[in-house]
């Protein structure tokens, strides 16, 4: 192994993952960071760091040459990209080469052949790999409309567009009408050009109802090339994965063979070196389409890993290092199923927004078969500048059903406090009876509502519950750390009529809980409603209680005048009210908040302008997708609090619609 040092050009979960496999083979490693990054787990990982003075990816991540040159200046003799950022920037592989750095990954050549989705397509059509027809709209001008119709009609419609150098479904759309296809065209220019810095964009025919099945293929420098089988990717919302599973439930020993050779002959098209991925559409006839060769590790290598067995980073160090693929690769067979989610930082009965702040506690149990690739930690702070992911969790099972039973219940018991999540989405789906019959495509988040599949049956119960506990918890937690009579119970009074309150904000709701202890046990009640209740063990952080006969332990993780409870009946998070509020002014009716925090990046109307219900006002780029902020009816812009390129809260009043 000649490979002594690797400088790690990526953040979060991938830099962590990538850094720990290095570790085990005696390999130093150094991490790269942006300011938001500086006490980020990854950093504390690695052996040596090296700031890139920043926030945002144009800044830091996106900046070849600062990694060139934090390579050179502590010695590294190999640079790891990750996936996303540069891992697919031909320049920047070059560059390192040029700087005499090994570069862990393909060649220039095979990245800039699979840069552009088009040219790919037509390589790909003469090696022989089933595709899609399609046509490329450049990057620069005005659009033609009259030829874009043309255009849509030789191909049919529904079809789809999509940015021409980048992935991840930033710049992506569905056109189903030939009048909607302008303004698809125009978003999906605007989105790809901010994502990957090139605007172009290309039609393709949109197959409906597919599978999106993919095929981990390695090649070595020695000639070889092999696929190590299919993932499933079809739950999808925005083209961002967010379930990924090996093997495919759909695709049969005949199918896998047929993928694999296709893949294979994709990867030897262009002389591919190192991992990479061959996606295709699989309908519902069988048939499989080429979409795209990710040059790079996946995010969802993990599932292969786990029904191989084989650790795909150690893999791509030791081909780098100009070894041939060792025996478990071309050998490689599947046991058993992998699935995998990412845990994003979002509210999804919100639309998906992408939620800031700091995670005050992340922790996922460890159940035999869970593995966990975490970008966080207790006290991490999620911020605007980077992709929500939190976590992959992946669980393997001898089954689907096992694996899928497994992950359910990890995710269901994991304490996540202070950022919104997608986890009760994730356990709705993993255990919602068409998921389980593997019965999917990427259309399942369009036929089951994510905001039905997170709902808790149990959520009226749970607040009612977990109100009574984190009123008992806090008075206890008081109690500990009261000066003067210490050791009498919490929640005692002296007066036998007197009871304690507390209230507590529940999303958009106030939950009121009276509560009293006397010697024959507690009276309390929520909202009025008196409880059938028996008290038992109560601490700061855990609290028992029967009610209506069922007993159920609470755990209360208080921050500030915040309480998280957990417990079998889900998670709350409760905000204690103050007792003497401050008086706050009187808000202007009609006023239009940012839903999350982010750059203004358009304002579409004017001060005065009469607007519809409906109407985008402005719009906001958070987490390197654009939200637009509608018109909640029609009326009058009667003020603008926005202006291109500001900088706002979640909140803050960016205009005025007066009906």
């Amino acid at each position: 192994m000649t490979i002594r040092k690797l400088l790690v050009a990526n953040r979060g979960e991938i830099a962590a993952r990538i850094i720990r496999t290095a570790r085990a083979m005696d390999i130093a490693t150094v991490a790269v960071f942006s300011d938001p990054d500086a006490d980020a787990p990854f950093v504390a990982a690695a052996d040596e760091a090296v700031r890139l003075p920043g926030a945002t990816p144009g800044e830091t991540y996106l900046r070849g040459e600062l990694i060139v040159a934090a390579a050179r200046a502590t010695g590294a003799d190999a640079v790891h990209p990750g996936y996303g950022f540069l891992s697919e920037n031909a320049g920047f592989a070059r560059a390192c080469a040029d700087a005499g750095l090994v570069f862990v990954g393909p060649s220039p050549e095979a990245i800039e052949a699979m840069g552009s989705k088009t040219a790919a397509k037509e390589r790909m059509a003469a090696a022989g790999v089933p595709t899609l027809p399609g046509a490329v709209i450049g990057a620069r001008g005005e659009l033609d409309e009259a030829a874009l119709r043309r255009a849509g009609e030789g191909i049919g419609y529904p079809l789809l567009v999509k940015a021409a150098f980048g992935g991840g479904g930033r710049g992506m759309r569905i056109v189903r009408a030939p009048d909607e296809l302008a303004e698809a065209v125009a978003g999906a220019r605007r989105e790809a050009a901010s994502a990957f810095g090139d605007g172009t964009v290309f039609l393709e025919r949109f197959v409906e109802r597919p599978r999106h099945v993919e095929v981990q293929v390695f090649g070595d420098t020695h000639g070889t090339v092999v696929h190590l089988f299919e993932r499933e990717c079809s739950i999808q919302r925005r083209y961002q994965k967010i379930v990924e599973e090996a093997p495919s439930p759909a695709v049969t020993p005949e199918l896998r063979a047929e993928l694999g050779a296709a893949a294979v002959a994709a990867a030897k098209a262009i002389d591919y070196v190192g991992a990479g991925t061959v996606e295709f559409v699989l309908d519902q006839s069988g048939r499989f389409f080429f979409l795209e060769v990710n040059t790079r590790l996946q995010v969802e290598h993990p599932v292969t890993e786990l029904v191989t067995g084989l650790d795909l980073v150690r893999v791509q160090l030791q081909v780098a290092d100009g070894e041939p693929l060792p025996d478990e690769v071309t050998g490689a067979s599947i046991t058993g199923h992998a699935v995998e989610v990412r845990l994003y930082a979002e509210d999804v009965p919100a639309g998906f927004l992408p939620v800031t702040g700091t995670l005050h506690r992340f922790a996922v149990p460890a159940l035999p078969g869970v593995r966990v690739d975490a970008g966080v930690i207790d006290g991490s702070v999620v911020s605007t500048y980077y992709d929500p992911m939190l976590a992959k969790v992946i669980a393997y099972g001898p089954t689907r059903d096992a694996a899928c039973r497994t992950l359910a219940r990890a995710l269901a018991d994991a304490h996540l406090h202070g950022v919104t999540t997608n986890r009760d989405l994730l356990v709705g789906l993993l255990r919602e009876d068409e998921f389980r019959r593997g019965a999917i495509d990427t259309g399942y988040l369009e036929r089951h509502d994510p905001a039905e599949l997170s709902r808790n049956p149990q959520e009226e119960l749970a607040v009612r519950v977990h109100a009574l506990a984190a009123a008992l918890a806090g008075a206890a937690a008081r109690r500990t750390d009261a000066r003067v009579q210490a050791t009498i119970p919490a929640g005692w009074r002296n007066v036998p009529n007197a009871d304690a309150s507390a209230s507590f904000g529940v999303g958009d709701r106030t939950v009121d809980v009276a509560y009293r202890f006397g010697r024959d046990g507690v009276r309390a009640s929520v909202d009025g409603e008196r409880l059938d209740v028996t008290v038992g063990a109560v601490t700061a952080e855990r609290v028992t209680l029967t009610v209506d006969g069922v007993r159920r332990t609470v755990d209360v993780h208080r921050v500030g005048d915040t309480s998280f409870c957990d417990s079998a009946l889900g998670a709350t998070e409760l905000v204690e009210a103050e007792r003497f509020p401050e008086p706050v002014a009187e808000e202007e009716a009609g006023s239009l908040h940012a839903p999350m925090p982010g750059t203004v990046v358009r304002v579409e109307v004017e001060e005065g302008a009469p607007v519809g219900a409906g109407t985008v006002v402005v719009v906001l780029e958070a987490m390197k997708m654009e939200h637009a902020v509608r018109a909640p009816h029609d009326g009058v812009v009667t003020s603008l609090h926005a202006d291109v390129g500001q900088a706002v809260d979640t909140g803050h009043v960016l205009a005025v619609v007066t009906g």
